[in-house]
C-alpha cells in the first residue's frame, strides 16, 4: 500500500501510520476475497482499489474537519466506501455505514471486526426511513454519499440526517455542476445552502472528481424525507 501512503501524503498532507497501512492492506484482501462470492466492486486491481476507493474517500479531508471526533454517516455505503477508509484514517471519527442491502452490511461488519474498527458500525435502513427516525434525523455532523443517485433526490436522502450547522457532501463526477443547478430548489427546501464545489484530480484518472458541499442552515421541514422510493421517482425540482 506504498502508493496510497505516498498519494495521501503528497495530495492531502495525510500521514498514515504503519497500523493504518496494514489495515488498508487487510481491507483489500477482504474485499477481493468476498468479491468472489458477491458483487461488491468491479475494481479488482489493487492499485486501482487504493486510488478509486481509498484515496477517493480520503479526499473528504479537503472539505471536512474529520479529525475532530464528530459523527459521520455514509449514505448508501455499498461495500463500505467512503466510510471504511475514513474510519481507518480517523480513529476518533464516529462512522455509521448505512445501506439497504443486508449482504453488503455483512461484509462491512466483517471488515470492522477484522480490522478492529471500534469507531464504525453498520445500519440496515433506507435513507428515507432513517431520515424520519428520531435516532438519526438531524443527528450527524457530516452526511456523505458516493454513487447514490442524482443530487435532486440525493439531497432528500442526506440533508434530513444532517444536524443544524452540519454538512452534507455529495461525491460526484463530471455532472457535478449540472446536478447542483438542478438541485437548487431541493437544497433550499430541505434546509441546505450550497457552500462550495471542490474539484479534485486523483492520480491515474483522466477526469476530475468533485465534492459538492452543502451547509445545513435551517431545520428540514417535517414532511421530508417522503416515503421510500418517492424522492427518486418525484425529485424536488
Amino acid at each position: 500500500m506504498t502508493s496510497l501512503s505516498h498519494y495521501a501524503k503528497t495530495l492531502l498532507d495525510q500521514e498514515l501510520s504503519v497500523k493504518q497501512v496494514r489495515q488498508f492492506d487487510r481491507l483489500t484482501d477482504l474485499l477481493l476475497e468476498w468479491n468472489k462470492r458477491m458483487n461488491l466492486t468491479a475494481i479488482t486491481d489493487q492499485r486501482e482499489i487504493a486510488v478509486m476507493h481509498y484515496l477517493d474517500a480520503l479526499t473528504l479531508k479537503r472539505v471536512l474537519p474529520l479529525a475532530d471526533g464528530r459523527r459521520l454517516i455514509d449514505v448508501g455505503a455499498g461495500a463500505g466506501f467512503p466510510g471504511l477508509p475514513l474510519a481507518i484514517a480517523y480513529p476518533r471519527l464516529q462512522v455509521t455505514l448505512m445501506d439497504s442491502t443486508a449482504k453488503k452490511l455483512r461484509f462491512i461488519d466483517q471488515a470492522c471486526s477484522d480490522l478492529g474498527l471500534k469507531n464504525a458500525r453498520s445500519l440496515h435502513a433506507r435513507a428515507e426511513d432513517a431520515g424520519r427516525d428520531k435516532r438519526h434525523r438531524e443527528a450527524y455532523d457530516f452526511v456523505v454519499a458516493r454513487a447514490v443517485g442524482r443530487l435532486p433526490a440525493l439531497s432528500e436522502y442526506t440533508l434530513p440526517l444532517a444536524k443544524l450547522g452540519g454538512q452534507a457532501v455529495a461525491m460526484k463526477g463530471r455532472s457535478a455542476y449540472e446536478e447542483t443547478n438542478a438541485a437548487a430548489k431541493a437544497i433550499d427546501r430541505l434546509g441546505g445552502e450550497l457552500f462550495t464545489i471542490e474539484e479534485l484530480q486523483l492520480p491515474t484518472l483522466d477526469n476530475p472528481r468533485y465534492l459538492v458541499v452543502i451547509d445545513k442552515v435551517k431545520p428540514t421541514p417535517r414532511r421530508y424525507p417522503r416515503k421510500a422510493g418517492v424522492p427518486s421517482r418525484q425529485p424536488i425540482l
